[in-house]
């Protein structure tokens, strides 16, 4: 019986956007979020990217098939990476979390060890990215208040997409990597004084009706498979680095939640957890 799977592709989870479009804000009757803020958290999030490069993290993945009620089926899977971000913005590349296997369910890698479908990619987007300067573009931004986060008085800040694009799916034997740009929406916390990022949920707007090619149907899977929830949430935390001193806020915990009807993974509970943080501050030395 074939059992059709797929990697899903969390850019659309992951992406972090704003956009300063305050036509549209005002089309929609919704207030608008100042300028100053768009551009300091802009600000922010290219000089986060100029000093994360040099960051590298343990992250600890957490794949745990789920029942119809959300509770846990079976055992989970569990991975180990060395993470790094990389970006070149001379190129105009996005910025990537790049990810080298540690270890599979307690074990290190054996060369037989391929990655399943519902494994991180090696080379992922990185979700701040398109609240760099230049990829504003694609979404209205609105204030939804003020709160506090872990003692920190914060910005809340809404989007949504201006206009959803076509689904951008890859087909490899049994696994789909699927992309859904401009079909979130989300919340995001900054930091009221330094516009550093505290906090980001994000969810799926509306069921995705995927089409599965025919070569696949022929073994046993349904014509489309249907993306029915996707969401996600991250909270960042303080990490301090010594010789020299600095203090970085960087990922602590990353949860998603995903529900894809008609695949062989329908229900699946991604949790990302991030430790081990040292920083290279020469090419021959690293601080913890």
């Amino acid at each position: 019986m074939f059992r059709f799977v797929f990697r899903f592709v969390f850019r659309f989870v992951l992406t972090f956007v704003v956009l300063g479009s305050a036509a549209a804000a005002l089309a929609a009757g919704q207030p608008v979020l100042p300028a100053s803020m768009l551009e300091r958290i802009g600000a922010y999030v290219e000089q986060y990217y100029a000093r994360a490069q040099s960051v590298l993290a343990i992250e600890s993945v957490t794949l745990q098939p789920l029942n119809r009620d959300l509770s846990a089926e079976g055992f989970a899977r569990r991975l180990v990476y060395e993470l790094r971000i990389e970006w070149m913005p001379d190129t105009g590349a996005e910025p990537s979390v790049v990810r080298t296997l540690v270890s599979v369910n307690g074990r290190p890698p054996r060369p037989g060890d391929e990655p399943r479908c519902t494994d991180p990619r090696g080379v992922s987007p990185e979700p701040l990215a398109p609240l760099l300067p230049d990829r504003r573009v694609n979404y209205v931004f609105t204030p939804a208040g003020r709160t506090a986060v872990g003692g920190r008085a914060a910005m809340m800040l809404d989007y949504r997409s201006v206009r959803p694009e076509p689904p951008k799916v890859e087909w490899r034997d049994e696994c789909a990597s699927i992309d859904l740009p401009g079909r979130t929406r989300g919340r995001i916390w900054a930091d009221a004084e330094s516009a550093e990022i505290l906090r980001f949920d994000e969810s799926l707007v509306g069921l995705v009706d995927i089409p599965v090619p025919v070569p696949q149907q022929r073994r046993g899977a349904a014509p489309f498979m249907t993306i029915e929830r996707a969401d996600m949430s991250i909270e960042y935390r303080r990490v301090a680095f010594v010789d020299p001193d600095e203090t970085m806020m960087l990922p602590a915990r990353i949860d998603n939640l995903v529900i894809v009807r008609n695949s062989g993974s329908p229900r699946l509970r991604i949790t990302q957890t991030f430790s081990g943080y040292r920083r290279f501050v020469t090419e021959s030395r690293v601080v913890r």
